[in-house]
């Protein structure tokens, strides 16, 4: 019998392994557990560790030291899935003659990587971050970061708190910051009291260390990826997702529920943010990239299409596995079908359309890319 073949799933910007009850990976990590072994993934599937705005060098460390513990626990090969910021933690542990801030012996887990898979990942950065880098940008990250917890857990935001700062982030400036912390202690005072410690242990977590805002910039990503290398051997490949432009058609597919209309001006306020890309940006796109660019979306997108928080061209890194209509958070199973058991709750209501056989289509592709040999 030969050495296991495990996953690691790497959370990303906003993300956690988990709080109380409630996962990050939650749905995907249950379909490469029951899906995996026929393709030969026959190993453990587990989420990392991580801090959600440190920086790309302790993210790094923290994804090494998982991999570190796996490996120990249960020698084999390991496949690398990244969400948003964690495909970069991925990237950088791989990087051949990484040094990172970890007593763990980096070149022995990279060297057990056996493919890395990125899923929504800023490669080239995200014009998101130079709004969450200045003062008030950063009060808007730590209560945006739990807005996501509180809309993925109860499956909706109150209306109130959600127009308000819907409102805010169409015009952050003409905000006092103490409406920001209004907003904060009204949604984090409906929390139980044991999740609600989880919760606040988490964002202090945001508030002390957000090294990684001004690191996945467009600036910051062309540093990072001046620096950083493919593993010569390695397989890589992406995901990509892009959302409907704000418009009717959004709106009309948000649906008629009060709280979804209001998450949905919460999407509409993030993704005309991260749609205000400098004039000139454009990754390279090869041929086979934009035949399945093309193919999803029509035709390749513009400088300016995003998921609500990356652009869509930034994402592509490797062998482009799979593009999709769906928002940042759509895609790792958070998109509105309640009724399913378990139930998927929208993180907001982008009118996207992203569904139970668009995730059965993602997923299945990355389970077969990481179970190649």
């Amino acid at each position: 019998m030969g050495r296991p073949h495990h996953i690691l799933l790497v959370p990303g910007f906003f993300g956690f392994a988990n709080l109380g009850d409630f996962t990050y990976f939650g749905h995907v990590r249950s379909y490469i557990a029951a899906k995996g072994p026929e393709m030969g993934i026959d190993g453990e599937v587990r989420v990392a560790r991580t801090e959600p705005t440190a920086s790309l060098a302790r993210r790094a460390a923290l994804l090494c030291e998982a991999v570190s513990q796996l490996l120990d626990e249960s020698p084999g090969q390991v496949s690398l899935v990244g969400h948003s910021t964690g495909g970069l933690d991925a990237r950088l542990v791989t990087t051949p003659g990484a040094v990172l801030p970890t007593p763990a012996d980096v070149e022995r887990c990279a060297r057990s990587v056996r493919s890395v898979v990125t899923v929504s990942t800023p490669h080239h950065g995200t014009p998101l971050a130079q709004f969450f880098g200045g003062m008030l940008g950063q009060q808007f990250l730590r209560l945006l970061s739990l807005v996501s917890i509180y809309t993925l857990r109860t499956g909706q935001l109150p209306i109130s708190a959600g127009l308000r700062l819907a409102r805010m982030l169409r015009n952050p400036r003409s905000r006092p910051s103490g409406a920001v912390d209004q907003i904060f202690l009204e949604l984090l005072g409906d929390f139980e009291v044991e999740r609600r410690r989880a919760v606040e242990q988490f964002l202090e977590g945001v508030r002390t260390d957000q090294g990684l805002v001004s690191q996945i910039s467009p600036a910051g990503m062309d540093v990072f990826n001046a620096s950083t290398q493919d593993r010569p051997g390695l397989r890589y490949g992406s995901v990509v997702t892009q959302a409907r432009a704000p418009g009717l058609r959004s709106l009309w597919g948000a649906g008629l529920n009060p709280s979804h209309q209001v998450t949905h001006a919460l999407f509409v306020a993030l993704y005309r943010l991260s749609a205000s890309t400098a004039e000139g940006w454009m990754p390279r796109v090869t041929r086979e990239d934009a035949a399945v660019l093309r193919g999803t979306y029509g035709r390749v997108p513009d400088a300016a299409a995003n998921d609500g928080i990356v652009p869509t061209l930034s994402q592509i890194h490797g062998e482009l596995l799979a593009a999709a209509w769906a928002d940042h958070h759509d895609v790792i199973g958070h998109y509105n079908q309640p009724t399913h058991v378990p139930p998927h709750f929208d993180w907001m209501a982008s009118g996207t359309g992203f569904d139970l056989a668009g995730f059965d289509r993602v997923w299945r592709r990355v389970a077969i890319f990481a179970a190649k040999i």
